[in-house]
């Protein structure tokens, strides 16, 4: 094998991981709740062990200067608020419906990208845009009729959609924002979690409210989500654009969904039915042709 089909196949390794660490959000997300804890604990949790493992990451292995301008500490602030936002909300979601449908509805962000940029910055609409539109609704459709035709919570599509649109804001944010786009990418994701974080404290009462981790199996889930779903998937991601590009590293970001499907599937017993199954790809393949769209 060549130098240069290995790097193409250590690049999809590495996006293959992060799709798949993504997708364990719920894998460790719902045993806490099972247990009792709240939406906001959990996330706080998730937060606080992600930040200090990405300052470790940062300062004693990558040798990073955490140093921001006053020009970069507003849009930071902002980012870390809209991508807790749509962490809080998504996480909310898996209260009303399954892991796996949730996480599949939220997969609709790149085509939200594209309707965002659209509108807000001139981006001329193409065919392959509004042919994604449709297939998202009728995707969409599909699941929330996906149950013996037991309608979804209206609130739990809801609240993933709210999540899926700031994540989107978020991206485009980070994109557009001249301020950000010569930050070194681990420190932007640093101080993400860290103005993210807010929103648990103060959502907490100050900390008044936040609910103990009380076994070694909590804080081990608690870890988990911080390390996998977070860090690892993070990283990974990085590697993989670096190796393979953009694209191809963001059409194995289909997997993600498919790996929350699968865990909520084989570990949680969630349903799974033909019309799930063709829901579930057919927003796969609208979010492919955006990605595509945009090579």
């Amino acid at each position: 094998m060549n130098r240069a089909a290995k790097i193409k196949l250590a690049g999809t390794f590495y996006g293959a991981a992060a799709a798949a660490c993504y997708g364990m959000n719920p894998l460790f997300a719902l045993p806490l709740y099972h247990r009792g804890m709240g939406v906001n604990s959990v996330l706080f949790y998730r937060y606080v062990f992600a930040l200090v493992l990405l300052f470790v990451w940062l300062k004693f292995f990558k040798k990073v200067s955490l140093k921001i301008t006053k020009s970069e500490l507003l849009p930071l602030f902002f980012m870390g608020i809209t991508f807790s936002l749509s962490s809080l909300m998504l996480f909310q979601s898996y209260n009303y419906m399954d892991a796996g449908v949730a996480s599949t509805i939220l997969f609709i962000y790149p085509v939200l990208v594209a309707i965002l940029m659209t509108l807000f910055f001139k981006e001329k609409l193409k065919i392959a845009t509004v042919s994604s539109i449709l297939l998202t609704t009728l995707g969409i459709f599909l699941l929330y009729h996906g149950k013996n035709s037991e309608k979804l919570s209206t609130a739990g599509v809801l609240l993933v959609f709210l999540s899926a649109l700031s994540y989107a804001l978020y991206i485009i944010g980070v994109r557009e924002i001249k301020a950000l786009r010569k930050i070194n990418s681990s420190k932007l994701i640093f101080y993400v979690t860290l103005f993210g974080l807010i929103i648990y404290i103060y959502n907490l009462h100050f900390l008044r409210d936040l609910e103990i981790l009380k076994t070694p199996f909590m804080w081990l889930d608690a870890v988990a989500l911080a390390l996998f779903p977070t860090i690892i998937s993070l990283i990974a991601m990085t590697h993989s654009i670096k190796l393979i590009g953009p694209t191809p590293a963001a059409v194995l970001g289909a997997l993600e969904p498919v790996s929350a499907v699968f865990f909520g599937v084989c570990v949680f017993q969630e349903q799974l039915t033909p019309r799930i199954i063709a829901g579930i790809l057919t927003i796969l393949a609208a979010v492919t042709i955006i990605i595509l769209k945009r090579k």
